[in-house]
């Protein structure tokens, strides 16, 4: 027995499928033995969200392997961090299981970061360190207790409120059942009168069939074209790559702002790590989100941060450079490579770098 009074062996795993995901080699090793313990039937591993996307994408592209029933994700990884790999499961129109139950693991669990992922919709979060149990725990939980799904003009994923545990409260009950669009299955749909803004995807639990096995046939369908429906009715974009990066671009021109404040070079060290690290994920993300050109920029700009990189206040007009061209790309939404318009911003940005490096020498 494990901890929690949870029994080991009280649900067949062999039948599901679950993907890790986690960066410390460790760490991804240690969980992934332990899932081979709890006899999972398949286990898929990537060592960031960037791999994970990839992975996903591949299943989606026809693939002869499943889905995964259950996704384990790190928070802080490089350059995708498990929130955004969360908000692409969970938006993205070539997600194989966007109704995946995920568990966001990390040993960051501050209330920032626990909101952080409800708000985009995780379903559980695990904190480090865990145990055999905790893990188990957290498996069995998702199984026995899931959650209808919601979809509004801001959100899709489990529903946040826990409303059978917690006591009736009409200021935090929305909507009442009458004024949603309800989803039992493909074939049944319960609509309101009056046009609604929220949906309930209440679908049978197949996650505790094909586990508990008990008359278990297969996995139904999930009625993505009725997901489909709901989301073109309330007109919400999949996933706002540029709201994401636009912030990272802030916290760039912050680091800059700060590096030409500090009294002298040798104390800039700091910010010019940080300002690697976001180039870092910059680097990783923007390709992934349709943004190829920021991907670059953000390369350019990684290699120009790097380990014994100068600090001058030249240096700091370099990134500066880096910023504007990809706030440029950003604000004329210059998807793929751009065309002419994109050729320009790269020559301009090279231009600017150039002009720099001049004054510094």
């Amino acid at each position: 027995m494990l901890e929690g009074g949870f029994v080991l062996g009280s649900y067949d795993f062999s039948r599901l499928s679950v993907f890790l995901i986690e960066d410390n080699g460790y760490i991804r090793q240690t969980l992934e033995d332990l899932l081979h313990h709890f006899r999972f039937g398949r286990i898929a591993t990537a060592k960031n969200g960037e791999d994970a996307i990839d992975y996903m994408k591949t299943l989606g592209a026809g693939g002869s392997i499943i889905a995964p029933d259950i996704i384990i994700s790190d928070l802080v990884m490089a350059p995708i961090n498990g929130l955004l790999f969360l908000r692409w499961t969970r938006t993205a129109k070539d997600s194989t299981n966007r109704m995946a139950p995920f568990l966001m693991l990390s040993g960051a669990a501050d209330a920032a970061y626990v909101n952080s992922a409800r708000d985009l919709g995780c379903t559980e979060f695990l904190a480090k360190p865990f145990s055999a149990g905790s893990v188990y725990k957290h498996l069995v939980k998702v199984i026995e207790q899931p959650r209808q799904f919601v979809t509004t003009t801001k959100y899709f994923g489990p529903d946040r409120r826990r409303m059978k545990k917690d006591p009736p409260n009409p200021e935090r009950r929305l909507k009442e059942d009458g004024d949603v669009t309800i989803v039992y299955s493909a074939e049944k749909v319960v609509k309101p009168k009056a046009p609604t803004d929220v949906w309930y995807f209440r679908l049978p639990n197949n996650l505790k069939e094909k586990a508990g096995g008990a008359g278990f046939k297969g996995a139904a369908e999930i009625p993505l074209d009725l997901l489909e429906q709901a989301e073109e009715q309330l007109e919400r974009a999949a996933l706002d790559f540029t709201t994401w990066a636009q912030g990272y671009l802030a916290k760039l021109a912050e680091h800059c702002a700060k590096a030409l404040e500090a009294e002298t070079e040798g104390g800039r060290g700091q910010y010019f790590q940080q300002i690697n690290l976001l180039a870092l994920e910059l680097r990783g993300q923007g390709g992934t989100f349709g943004y190829p050109l920021i991907s670059t920029f953000g390369k350019m700009l990684y290699d120009a941060t790097g380990e014994g990189c100068r600090e001058d206040d030249n240096a700091v007009g370099i990134v500066k450079a880096h910023i504007d061209a990809m706030r440029a790309v950003l604000r004329e939404k210059v998807a793929g490579d751009g065309g002419q318009i994109g050729r320009t911003l790269l020559a301009s940005l090279k231009k600017a770098i150039a002009s720099q490096e001049t004054m510094i020498n």
